[in-house]
């Protein structure tokens, strides 16, 4: 789903209401304009707000789960990637702190270490250890079937956040909550036309293959800049495995076989760092002689903001923990949970990093 219009955020009195009510319904929202958080991260970026949702409901009889109370159930949350990458902290600490917030009696938590089997293998022993609710955040978008089929066996709920995988909701899982990464594909393309005047050669630092999030960010990327800019030229996509190690890599290498890079789209902002750090040892200026947009809105890439190394920053926000915890709440309470719920996410630019840079993560 394609938003139509510009993405906004709870305020944080609104926020707090809407994880306390345990509500998905979007409370009143403000226009994005710098307003930040503490330091811990409470604030307006502190929980979650759906922007939108699409597809049929799914509710507890639909699904054929058994009824439970959060605060006496055992729930299981799967992590993907190593926790290196500051949107997997984030994302991980705030489904712990929902949990404890909630009461709930006994949360697992594991970590895949980026490995595929070990996250099939992962669920399943969360299952053989009790678990009544699963929140997967799933490593590619195929591959989990053998999970996915345990859990079902069990009756046992599958909630998926920040990406889809390739399977059926209210059968093989119960629902998606994310972003709209065409969207953020879009609004990096945006950014990028605005810094660069629409010309110049561009090279796409591509995340990891398998998934949806790569797909779409290039999507969205790639369709922007064709439609709004014909005269920015993209002459390479290299995948930088959404890891700053690897996307400094790739970005040494371009700067070799291609020197006239004039800017650069990174689909995470590991690989931004990255970048920026390879052109430096190249001599070159980062946010001047480069251009640089990423997506996700790490408090390390909002400083380089600040310091002017990057050009833009798309938010992804990684505080799944309020929203899905609300989402489990409603289900078993009989509500409806649509098959998509998309989150909004803001953008920092020059005009709002610094002050904003309390409420990154």
């Amino acid at each position: 789903m394609n938003l139509q219009r510009r993405p906004r955020t709870l305020t944080a009195a609104c926020a707090l209401a809407a994880a306390a009510a345990l509500t998905l319904s979007a409370c009143a929202k403000s226009e994005t304009t710098g307003s930040s958080g503490s330091e811990s991260g409470q604030g307006a970026q502190a929980a979650k707000s759906p922007e939108a949702s699409s597809g049929p409901g799914c509710s507890l009889t639909k699904y054929g789960a058994p009824e439970l109370d959060l605060k006496n159930a055992v729930v299981g949350f799967s992590q993907s990637e190593k926790e290196a990458n500051p949107f997997r902290i984030a994302e991980t600490q705030s489904i712990k702190d929902e949990a404890a917030r909630l009461g709930v009696r006994k949360l697992l938590t594991t970590n895949a270490q980026s490995q595929l089997s070990k996250q099939i293998s992962d669920i399943q022993d969360m299952l053989a250890q009790g678990a009544q609710f699963l929140i997967v955040a799933p490593l590619n978008s195929d591959g989990l079937e053998p999970a996915l089929q345990a859990a079902a066996a069990k009756k046992v709920p599958v909630l998926t956040i920040d990406r889809k995988v390739n399977a059926s909701a209210c059968e093989d899982y119960l629902a998606f909550l994310g972003s709209d990464f065409v969207e953020q594909g879009k609004r990096a393309a945006d950014a990028m036309i605005e810094a660069t005047g629409g010309k110049g050669k561009v090279a796409i630092l591509l995340g990891a293959s398998g998934n949806n999030v790569t797909t779409d960010r290039t999507k969205g990327f790639v369709d922007q800049v064709k439609a709004k800019a014909p005269g920015l030229e993209i002459v390479a996509q290299q995948t930088g495995e959404f890891a700053r190690d690897k996307g400094q890599q790739v970005m040494e290498q371009l700067i070799q076989s291609k020197p006239d890079i004039s800017a650069v789209y990174a689909e995470n902002d590991e690989m931004g760092l990255g970048a920026i750090t390879a052109l430096k040892a190249a001599g070159k200026k980062p946010g001047k002689d480069v251009k640089i947009v990423s997506i996700d809105g790490t408090r390390n890439a909002v400083q380089a903001l600040v310091n002017g190394e990057m050009n833009a920053v798309i938010e992804s926000n990684p505080r799944f923990g309020p929203l899905a915890f609300a989402t489990a709440q409603k289900f078993y309470a009989g509500e409806e949970i649509p098959e998509n719920v998309i989150i909004s996410d803001r953008e920092y630019d020059e005009a709002n990093a610094e002050e904003s840079l309390g409420g990154a993560y």
